[in-house]
This record gives structure tokens, C-alpha cells and sequence, in this order.
């Protein structure tokens, strides 16, 4: 554990601990827990690695992607994108299908525990850039999803909504609205278009009123989204990571571990 300079918050922490189970660890786990008992108003701010355990992968962990029928190579945040999505529905459709939805999904430990300190009374919110759903599968109510969700899809021509599960495809693999043919998208932001400024209020007003935030499986690179930790004023700030962050010192707890095993050590 060490500090660097910061030119903004002066200085920022940096952990890693050598291994699972050691004394520094586990001090750190107890700190931890001690904070979940006595903070009652928490916010959760989530990321990919958070549904990892749940063997959702990263989308951007993929190399370029060979498309024979349009004769190049796409990166995934190409395929993702508005442009791509208009120009190309049926290869979207299909890299949206096979790489993005996850219908059998279930939620982890990491998604269980959060869901488990709002049923006790707490006041939780969360506020994920994931589009999988598994914090409201878990039971938490007060999610703010800044990219959407794939369990949610409307026409591009009518506005009628439909389930996941209520889609109907064509010929070509593109969902079609039955009432007038038009494009069924995912209710998700792509690549080039503008996050929800109501999903972004709500969730800078939660961020805002914390006393505890919890960022879980981030790296806080990808602006906007990097740039809701600047809206905390609470008191305590913790980070589960595969890889270091830089931080704000806000008595920050840093554990450069997976979420799963982070939660398996909290009671």
C-alpha cells in the first residue's frame, strides 16, 4: 500500500494485497464489513467485472471481429455504435445476440449481498454501467442503469415495448415489431448517442447523498461515466478491482480483487 501525488486530490492509494486470506486482507475485510453495519444510506456504482462471476464477459475484451458479408474487420465499439446498428441491422443484430445477451444468466454473490443490505432496511442505490439486469434479478429496486438494458426492447417506429422474450425475429435475424414491421432495438445506448439525463440525475443525486460508495469491477476510465465519483460527498469510499485505480483519499479501502472473492469474505 502506497500514496502517489494527485494534482487534483493531492494524493491517491494504491493496494494490492499478496494473497487471499492474509492479515492486511483480512483486516480490510473487517473494515469493510464494520462500514456495511453502520452506513445506512450506501451506493453501489458497478461496472463489467461485477457480472463476471456470473459468465458475462466483457464486450471490449474481444479482438476486431472479421465480417465476411461487409469483407472487413470491426472492433466491438464499432459494431456497437449508432452508425453501425443503422447501417448494418442484421450483422449487429447478430454480434447483439451471440456477444451481449445473456437470458440464462443469474445473479452472483457480489449482486445478492447488495440486494441483501436493502432488504434489511438500508438505503441502497446502484448505479451500473452494466445492460444485464442481475441487480434487479438479485431484488435491488433502486438501479440506474447509464447504459440501458437488453431485457428491455422497443420499435424504432411505434414505441411499443417489448420483453426479451417477446421478440420475433425475420428471416434475416432482426427482431420485427408485429404491429408494424418495424425494427424491435434494444432499449441500450450505443456507440454516438446521448446517456438517459434523467438516469443520469437520479443517479448523481444518489451518488451525491451517500455516505458510503462502493465501486465494484470499474476501471473509471470511459468518460461520462468516470466522472461520477467527482458528485461523492460522503465519508467513506471503497474499490473492488481486478486492476489498480487511481482514487480520491476519502479513507478509501482498495481491494485489487474479483467480487466474488471480496463477498464470500463479508458476513
Amino acid at each position: 500500500m502506497f500514496d502517489i501525488p494527485h494534482e487534483k486530490f493531492g494524493h491517491v492509494r494504491i493496494g494490492k494485497e499478496l494473497y487471499k486470506g492474509g492479515l492486511a486482507w483480512k483486516i480490510k475485510s473487517s473494515n469493510l464489513n464494520n462500514k456495511f453495519r453502520i452506513v445506512n444510506v450506501l451506493s453501489f456504482f458497478t461496472g463489467a467485472g461485477m457480472s463476471t462471476a456470473s459468465g458475462i464477459p466483457d464486450f471490449r475484451s474481444a479482438n476486431g471481429l472479421f465480417m465476411e458479408n461487409l469483407g472487413g474487420t470491426y472492433s466491438p465499439e464499432e459494431v456497437v455504435s449508432h452508425h453501425f446498428f443503422t447501417q448494418y441491422p442484421e450483422e449487429y443484430f447478430a454480434y447483439h445476440f451471440d456477444k451481449l445477451v445473456y437470458p440464462e444468466a443469474t445473479p452472483n454473490i457480489g449482486h445478492e449481498f447488495i440486494a441483501s443490505l436493502e432488504g434489511s432496511g438500508k438505503d441502497v442505490s446502484v448505479v451500473t454501467q452494466n445492460i444485464d439486469g442481475l441487480h434487479q434479478k438479485a431484488g435491488s429496486s433502486a438501479v440506474y442503469e447509464l447504459h440501458g438494458s437488453t431485457l428491455d426492447n422497443y420499435c424504432i417506429l411505434c414505441g411499443r415495448h417489448y420483453k426479451l422474450e417477446e421478440l420475433q425475429l425475420d428471416q434475416d435475424g432482426i427482431p420485427r415489431c408485429p404491429i408494424d414491421q418495424g425494427i424491435v432495438r434494444p432499449n441500450i445506448v450505443l456507440y454516438q448517442e446521448q446517456l438517459d439525463q434523467d438516469v443520469v440525475n437520479g443517479a448523481v443525486d444518489k451518488i451525491r447523498r451517500a455516505d458510503l460508495l462502493v465501486i465494484l469491477g470499474t476501471s473509471l476510465v470511459v468518460y461520462p461515466a468516470a466522472g461520477f465519483l467527482d458528485y461523492f460527498r460522503g465519508q467513506y469510499l471503497t474499490v473492488v478491482n481486478k486492476s489498480p485505480l487511481q482514487i480520491p483519499y476519502h479513507d478509501v479501502l482498495v481491494f485489487e480483487d474479483t467480487i466474488e472473492n471480496v463477498f464470500s469474505q463479508l458476513s
